[in-house]
C-alpha cells in the first residue's frame, strides 16, 4: 500500500520546478549527488539531466518519469483547486463556451448532427463532480484559441480540405463507426515527444499542428476531438480524458466517445478502438469537452449482496 502524501509533502512537491530539485524530493538521487553534478555542470555546460545519466547517477527514463510525475500532481493541483472554487461558489453562472470549438470552416456542411444521450455511463466505476468553469485549464483553452487563429491562415483551408476529404465518406454513419475510422486515420500520425517537437515538456497541440508535425498522447486526443466534431458528434458524447496508466506509472490522455454500445476508448497505445471498460490498467483522473470537465474520484465500491 502507497503512503498517503501529506500537504507539507505536497506543497513541497508543488514549489520546486528545477530537475535536480524535483529528483531529489522523490528521492531519486541525493542532495550529495545533485551538488555534485551541478559541480560538474560548471565544467561542462550541459542540461543537468545530461550529466546525472553520463554520470550513471539516474537513468533517462528516470527523469522523464519524474517530470510527468510532477505534471500529474500540478494537474490534480490544478483541478482540486478549481473544484474548491467551484464548492465555495455554488450559485456561479457557467461560463459560455466561447472559443472552444473547432473552427466553423473545417465542419462538414452536409455532416448530419448526432443527437445526445439520456445518461452517461462513469468512466472506469469512478465517481464524478462536474463543473462548466474551465477558467483553470490553460492548455486547453490556450489550443482552441491558437486553432482559431489559425483558420484565418491561407494554409488552414488547404489542410482542412484534406482533412475534410480523409472522413467525408464517414458522414451518416453510425457514430462507432466514425470514431473506429478516425481513431485508426489518427493513429497513423506519428508519436513524438513535447520536449522533442516544442521544447518544452507539456504543449497541447492544434490538430493542425498534430498533423504538421506529429504529436504525443493530448495532440492524439485533440486532433481526434475535433474530427468528430467536424462529422457532427456533439462534445457531450465526448471528453478527453486525462488517465493514470497503472502499467508505466504515469499520465496519459485517451478520448471518450460515449456510442450506444458504450464508451469507447480512443486510444494512440491501443492501436484499436475497444470499450473503455475492457481496459483496467487506466485510472480516471480529470475529463474535459468544449462545455465541463470532470474531476473522477475512487473507483465506486461493488455493492456486495449476503446470501441467506
Amino acid at each position: 500500500m502507497k503512503p498517503t502524501v501529506s500537504l507539507k509533502v505536497l506543497s513541497a512537491r508543488l514549489e520546486r520546478n528545477r530537475l535536480g530539485e524535483i529528483l531529489v524530493q522523490q528521492r531519486r538521487i541525493t542532495p550529495a549527488q545533485l551538488r555534485e553534478a551541478l559541480h560538474l555542470q560548471k565544467s561542462n555546460p550541459q542540461p543537468l539531466g545530461h550529466v546525472l545519466v553520463q554520470q550513471g547517477t539516474v537513468t533517462r527514463s528516470a527523469i522523464y518519469t519524474a517530470i510527468f510525475s510532477q505534471w500529474a500532481l500540478r494537474g490534480v493541483a490544478a483541478c482540486l483547486s478549481a473544484l474548491i472554487v467551484l464548492l465555495s461558489f455554488p450559485t456561479t453562472q457557467a461560463h459560455a463556451n466561447s472559443g472552444r470549438d473547432v473552427p466553423a470552416t473545417l465542419v462538414l456542411a452536409s455532416a448530419a448532427p448526432v443527437s445526445g444521450l439520456s445518461q452517461y455511463p462513469t468512466l472506469w466505476n469512478s465517481g464524478e463532480r462536474r463543473s462548466k468553469d474551465l477558467s483553470a485549464f490553460t492548455k486547453w483553452n490556450g489550443m482552441f484559441a491558437r486553432f482559431s487563429q489559425e483558420a484565418r491562415a491561407p494554409s488552414f483551408q488547404k489542410a482542412a480540405a484534406s482533412w475534410k476529404d480523409e472522413i467525408y465518406h464517414l458522414q451518416g454513419k453510425p457514430l462507432e463507426v466514425m470514431a473506429l475510422e478516425v481513431n485508426n486515420f489518427a493513429n497513423n500520425i506519428r508519436y513524438i515527444e513535447d520536449s522533442d517537437n516544442y521544447g518544452r515538456s507539456d504543449y497541447w497541440a492544434t490538430p493542425m499542428e498534430f498533423f504538421t508535425r506529429g504529436g504525443d498522447c493530448e495532440d492524439y486526443a485533440i486532433a481526434k476531438y475535433s474530427l468528430l466534431r467536424a462529422l457532427g458528434v456533439p462534445d457531450s458524447r465526448m471528453r478527453v480524458s486525462i488517465v493514470k496508466d497503472l502499467q508505466k506509472n504515469i499520465p496519459h490522455a485517451v478520448l471518450i466517445v460515449y456510442t450506444e454500445s458504450g464508451p469507447m476508448l480512443l486510444d494512440n497505445q491501443i492501436k484499436r478502438m475497444t470499450n473503455a471498460n475492457d481496459v483496467d490498467h487506466y485510472r480516471p483522473i480529470f475529463s474535459i469537452n468544449a462545455n465541463s470537465w470532470w474531476l473522477h474520484t475512487a473507483p465506486r465500491p461493488a455493492t456486495v449482496i449476503a446470501s441467506r
